[in-house]
């Protein structure tokens, strides 16, 4: 049967979805959705076929919005969605990840979510906030955020956190514990001779390598990481690459060898392309080499940023590739970087881009 290909954009008014066939060629847009409210990730759970964004604010408070018809109809909760009473409230939520019948949701300030009913109801993951470092969490530039969840794909027990400025944990008992996992990753911007601290450093991306679930990629404040131990040492793949600093990153949904990034020019040089030319950046053999895609993509004057959710592959073949400025273009390749054009623009600053492929 034919296939779809569905991009799934969150905006910082609402969520958008693009659609095409399985070539790529030709894309239909459609939204705002979600009633215009701040939208930092929305993702799919390919399982059960829903689509979910997180978002909120100070002034809607948080939620988590949920639909299960590709974005006709939307719902919200956040039943559950806060700590105790006399905690600092919970003011935003920054990424959903869903796995092993489960819904997770990242918020603001850092903490862990539950949902066993697909979103109805929400329960906290203690455990993170009793880790014992929680006292000396600081915040990265867009506050204390846990904007990255990596679900173990055969252990519903085992999954990785990104939280910024923390660094990487892992838990192997469904949450109840935590463990750090920044050994080898830099903090740059900490006194000589405590740059590399058990945690406090900025993690702006965290992805999983397919099919090998103890492969993790790491896009850093301070660079660019591969482990092949489930986080418990970190190894820079920096090298070839124009700049150590970036947002997001991206795996091919079949190559475990294959990444793709779009690095940014320095954390205190505008955070825009490298000499405002923008290319997308990949690598075949995990990081030991890195290769320039260009073609088709701004050759000048562009002063955007990509956003630490704004790039994703899909599953189709060839894998495509997608990126969202925060200009709100969104470009694409349908063959794995080589060939790019852009897909929709002057939609609003581009928060997250994911993927999921339906049948037509």
């Amino acid at each position: 049967m034919a296939k779809k290909a569905v991009v799934l954009v969150g905006t910082k008014k609402g969520a958008f979805i693009l659609e095409s066939n399985s070539r790529r060629q030709k894309w239909k847009l459609s939204g705002p959705f979600c009633e215009h409210w701040p939208m930092n990730h929305v993702a799919a759970d390919a399982a059960a076929g829903a689509i979910y964004g997180a978002g909120g604010n100070e002034w809607f408070g948080p939620a988590v919005w949920k639909s299960t018809d590709l974005g006709k109809t939307w719902s919200h909760s956040s039943k559950g969605l806060a700590y105790p009473e006399g905690e600092t409230p919970v003011k935003t939520v920054w990424s959903v990840a869903a796995g092993h019948g489960r819904i997770y949701a990242g918020v603001e300030p850092a903490g862990l979510f539950a949902s066993d009913d697909a979103g109805e109801t929400w329960r906290q993951i203690e455990g993170l906030q009793k880790h014992p470092s929680r006292p000396q969490w600081q915040p990265g530039g867009a506050g204390l955020i846990l904007h990255s969840i990596v679900l173990h794909p055969d252990d519903p027990k085992q999954f990785w956190i990104g939280i910024s400025a923390v660094g990487v944990f892992h838990s192997a008992d469904g949450g109840k514990t935590w463990q750090t996992r920044n050994k080898g990753t830099r903090a740059d911007f900490l006194p000589e001779g405590q740059r590399y601290p058990e945690f406090g450093q900025c993690v702006h991306c965290l992805v999983m390598a397919p099919g090998k679930p103890n492969r993790l990629y790491q896009q850093n404040h301070c660079g660019m990481y591969r482990s092949d131990d489930g986080g418990e040492n970190w190894l820079s793949i920096e090298k070839g690459l124009p700049s150590s600093f970036g947002f997001p990153a991206a795996t091919h949904p079949r190559d475990p060898d294959k990444l793709f990034l779009l690095p940014l020019n320095g954390a205190d040089q505008g955070r825009y392309p490298p000499g405002a030319k923008v290319a997308v950046w990949r690598t075949d053999d995990c990081g030991a080499h890195w290769q320039d895609m260009r073609d088709g993509l701004p050759a000048e004057h562009a002063f955007f940023g990509v956003m630490r959710q704004a790039m994703a592959t899909d599953s189709l073949k060839p894998a495509g590739v997608y990126f969202g400025a925060s200009t709100g273009a969104v470009y694409a390749s349908p063959d794995e970087g080589a060939e790019w054009t852009c897909i929709a623009e002057n939609l609003p600053a581009i928060s997250s881009i994911e993927t999921m492929v339906v049948e037509a």
